[in-house]
């Protein structure tokens, strides 16, 4: 029973929620019940309820108020420079007001699954984070929700950006949630609302191949795929993150003059991989190339992370090819003179070269390796530090048998190969370049080889091996020998398996095709015991080593790593879901490799660029490539055991580690590197076995075959050949194991020695500029030849510019940064929260750790000549990991420099 006074009129249905009970007497007033016990009402306040109406007041039972969960939502943002949290400018100020107000970051949770009374998505819960916490490196963005347990689990997380400039997001946590908590990995930019009004969609950690999806993200999902490929339309904005793809169509620049015009690479003249559209406008002089900018767009997350510390090498590859060439270029008065003396190489490390004036105090606090600021003296000193390998042997650099151990032990171990046919002969047309059969005869094999066997003997146990440049440089020689300053010969160098293990040289072949009413040139030379013969091999030699310096920087490194990977790294974006689990196990194996691709179209391997101006193909280096990469590059040939097997160094064999047996037993870089291919191999496996138990998964997940069949037929779609089938989990194993190795183990090997085995660059001339002096020589050419032999190979080498510039870019391309992430060290945060999957990370870990002692103990080997011996330098650039500069060792998860 009710006491008290209701008027009649009153017309209302409320609930008893509050403190206080009252009910509802039309706008802005409300009348106290006093009739009902204060026990009773606290008792029944939530099941029950007041209707009032004109004629009666009555309390009914209703449902209960839905559970929820507080949950804190935590946005971590990393402090950049340049970019979000700069103290510079006006549009710091309005931030910090932004975040006062918590008006600042935008969240939204979405729901995993569909309602399952709608069959739609559930609406989003949205809140805007505040700024709590600041620390020098990260700013901490909260919000706490009341989530309702009907929500369900979280399937992502939304963000806007309600500030001024871009902010680089590390990660979103949800904690509160009954089952612990959630983790949102985002490691993003994430660009102001002002720049795109596109909310920024993040998954959680939990992986799902397609047909797992829940239905409340499954949009979600393929929307994010629509946007990352865009339409292929427009010039593409910093901001932007679009993965598309172009042809190499950037790297001249016609507008500035016709000598700096190239051919377009990609496509059936000159076949190539694609790299990613930048949508740049055509040039002036030539429609089917684009202009040139000052920067070069990538997707805004494969930008090099701009941390407070500016650490990162790419920034001084920036500074090198930016300011201290110019300063070099500016301090050598004539580009074209050569080194008069060995000793005034010796300089270089000992005294330096003085730069300009305007440069001092700059560029010594960017490269403090390589510019010393001399403290009583006008300007900055660029000098340079002595490698090891001549600290340890001055003439090392000098001998044969070094010569021939850093086919298997140097910067460019992928060239070696087993003769296996008898006689050598040019596969060319004999009809335009002229006989195909070499000139090393099989008399002189077995002159040189001494009486250890005869030839048929030597080919059979498998003893002959050659660097065979012949039919890929030939057709170039002649339009390279029109560059002023460079020549070229095609080349072949064969050695002998000596009984202990080592290579011994025995000949080397130049070859010059018919041009100009000239016939076919070849010569053949070989170590000697005169004097003339033993300086003609040395200027071969230093030919040679010209060859495997371009060779080794145009296809071993650029072409295999380099360029061959973008294609997987934009097919991978655009055809796999960020929530896929094969994308989240390739991810790290990207990091920063469009930039420096980038960077390296910019001032590496661009016209007049670094290689073209100081490598023997001149400006025919690119088209070089190209045609390696038509001739030579197979998808399965770059497996690390198909390689091997394809050059006959190893063949088959089950009882043997790894599966292989070396041809050489103590070739440094197979038996590391074999040992690095397996553990991945093992750590791939249990991945992949984990989400694809069986066939029939693979071949229905439809991101998966679109990421394969895209990579095949548009980002490398000049190759027909050479692609595995997709059907299998052995299928894919053995795929993602080849993706896993190219930027990790085969460009350490390729890429962290470039200074340790090139820095002294006798060692490894880039350029060789004048032509053997037994080629059509002039009486006073070979009487120079004859009284000053020194003389004429210092003419061959580099000239002081060339040699500098190299010098100084292959010093910063061989350093590891501070922020570098090694293979095997740091486990992914969607990796660690399977079980499964963080217990195979651990065991792939620890191989990589003894993989460390493996290469200890066999350098400590007394019986591997190739890796120990007087003055010799360990093999160590499979260790795995490193500390950060010039070390000569270190294995990164990407190409990253």
């Amino acid at each position: 029973m009710l006491k008290g006074w209701v008027p009649q009129s009153l017309s209302c249905q409320t609930l008893f929620s509050w403190q206080k009970p009252f009910v509802s007497a039309g706008k802005g007033r409300s009348i106290p019940f006093f009739g009902l016990q204060k026990q009773a009402f606290l008792t029944n306040r939530n099941t029950f309820r007041v209707r009032c109406s004109p004629n009666n007041v009555r309390a009914i039972a209703k449902s209960p108020a839905p559970e929820k969960t507080r949950v804190q939502a935590v946005a971590t943002v990393q402090v950049t420079v340049g970019g979000f949290l700069s103290n510079l400018g006006l549009t710091r100020g309005l931030d910090d007001i932004t975040d006062v107000l918590g008006k600042s970051i935008l969240l939204e949770l979405v729901a995993a699954e569909l309602d399952p009374k709608t069959g739609l998505e559930k609406e989003n819960l949205k809140g805007y984070a505040k700024r709590t916490k600041q620390d020098e490196n990260e700013v901490k963005y909260e919000f706490d929700f009341a989530v309702p347990d009907e929500f369900g689990e979280i399937g992502a997380v939304l963000m806007e950006n309600e500030h001024h400039k871009e902010m680089y997001l590390k990660n979103i946590t949800l904690d509160g949630f009954p089952n612990g908590t959630i983790n949102v990995t985002c490691n993003s930019w994430v660009h102001p609302k002002s720049d795109n009004p596109e909310k920024r969609v993040f998954f959680t950690n939990k992986s799902y191949l397609p047909f797992e999806t829940p239905g409340g993200v499954k949009k979600l999902r393929e929307k994010e795929l629509t946007v990352l490929r865009g339409d292929g339309q427009g010039e593409r904005k910093t901001p932007e993150r679009i993965y598309d793809y172009d042809t190499y169509n950037d790297l001249g620049d016609p507008d500035s003059s016709s000598e700096m015009a190239r051919p377009v690479l990609g496509g059936k003249d000159y076949p190539y991989p694609r790299r990613c559209r930048t949508g740049r406008p055509k040039t002036k002089k030539d429609p089917s190339s684009e202009s040139r900018s000052t920067t070069v767009y990538v997707p805004r997350d494969e930008a090099f992370s701009e941390v407070k510390s500016l650490t990162f090498s790419a920034k001084t590859v920036y500074s090198v090819l930016h300011a201290l060439l110019p300063a070099v270029q500016g301090s050598i008065l004539d580009s074209n003179a050569g080194f008069p003396y060995f000793t005034a190489i010796d300089k270089l490390f000992n005294e330096g070269i003085d730069l300009p004036v305007k440069t001092k105090g700059t560029l010594g606090n960017i490269l403090p390796r390589l510019v010393e600021a001399v403290t009583d003296a006008e300007n900055d000193v660029l000098c340079f530090e002595i490698p090891e390998m001549i600290e340890r042997d001055k003439f090392s650099w000098f001998r044969d048998e070094e010569f021939s151990r850093q086919t298997l032990a140097g910067l460019n171990p992928y060239s070696i190969v087993l003769v296996k046919e008898w006689p050598l002969k040019s596969k060319l047309d004999p009809n335009v370049y002229g006989p195909p059969e070499s000139a090393i005869t099989k008399e002189l094999v077995e002159l040189e080889i001494r009486g250890f066997m005869t030839l048929e003997e030597a080919l059979k146990q498998k003893k002959l091996f050659m660097l065979d440049y012949h039919d890929l440089l030939l057709p170039y020689t002649n339009k390279v020998g029109e560059i002023k300053g460079t020549t070229l010969y095609g080349s072949r160098t064969l050695f002998f398996l000596t009984p202990v293990g080592t290579l011994r040289p025995l000949a080397i072949e130049l070859t010059r095709p018919p041009s100009s009413g000239k016939d076919q040139w070849k010569q053949v030379f070989t170590p000697c015991w005169d004097a003339t013969g033993a300086w003609l091999w040395k200027l071969a030699k230093a030919h040679v080593l010209a060859h495997d310096s371009g060779y080794h920087q145009l296809v071993s490194h650029w072409l295999r790593t380099h360029c061959a990977t973008e294609p997987y790294i934009i097919a991978t974006s655009r055809q796999l879901s960020a929530m896929h689990p094969i994308y989240r196990l390739l991810h790290p194996h990207w990091r920063y490799t469009m930039e420096i691709n980038a960077l390296a179209r910019e001032a590496l391997v661009n016209a007049d660029g670094i290689i073209e101006s100081s490598f023997s193909p001149g400006k025919y280096s690119m088209e070089l490539s190209s045609a390696a990469y038509d001739q030579q590059w197979r998808f399965d040939l770059q497996a690390l055991p198909a390689d091997l097997i394809s050059r006959g160094m190893a063949v088959e064999d089950p009882s043997a580690p790894h599966g292989l047996k070396l041809t050489i037993e103590d070739y440094p870089f197979a038996s590391d590197g074999l040992v690095l291919w397996s553990a991945i191999k093992e750590w791939v496996s249990d991945y992949v076995n984990h989400y694809y138990p069986e066939a029939s998964v693979i071949e229905s997940d439809n991101e998966l075959q679109a990421w394969w069949t895209e990579i095949q037929t548009v980002g490398h779609g000049d190759k027909k050949e050479g692609w595995p089938l997709l059907k299998t989990p052995e299928d894919l194993i053995g795929i993602l194991t080849t993706m896993i190795w190219v930027p990790s183990g085969h460009h350490a090997a390729v890429n962290f020695g470039q200074y340790a085995y090139a820095g002294y660059f006798p060692n490894r001339p880039t350029i060789a500029r004048t032509n053997m002096p037994t080629e059509d020589p002039s009486d006073e050419e070979l009487k120079s030849f004859e009284e000053r032999p020194e003389e004429a190979l210092l003419k061959c080498f580099p000239t002081q510019l060339q040699a500098t510039k190299v010098m100084a870019t292959l010093d910063v391309l061989s350093n590891h940064s501070p922020d570098e992430e090694y293979i095997g060290e740091g486990i992914e945060p969607s990796w660690e929260e399977n079980p499964i999957i963080k217990a195979a990370f651990e065991i792939f870990s620890g191989r990589l750790k003894e993989l460390e002692g493996i290469i200890d103990a066999r350098n400590a080997d007394k019986n591997l000549k190739n890796r120990t011996g007087a003055g010799v330098v360990p093999y160590q650039l499979l260790k795995p990991v490193s500390e950060p500069g010039v070390t000569a060792q270190g294995v990164p998860n990407s190409i990253s420099i």
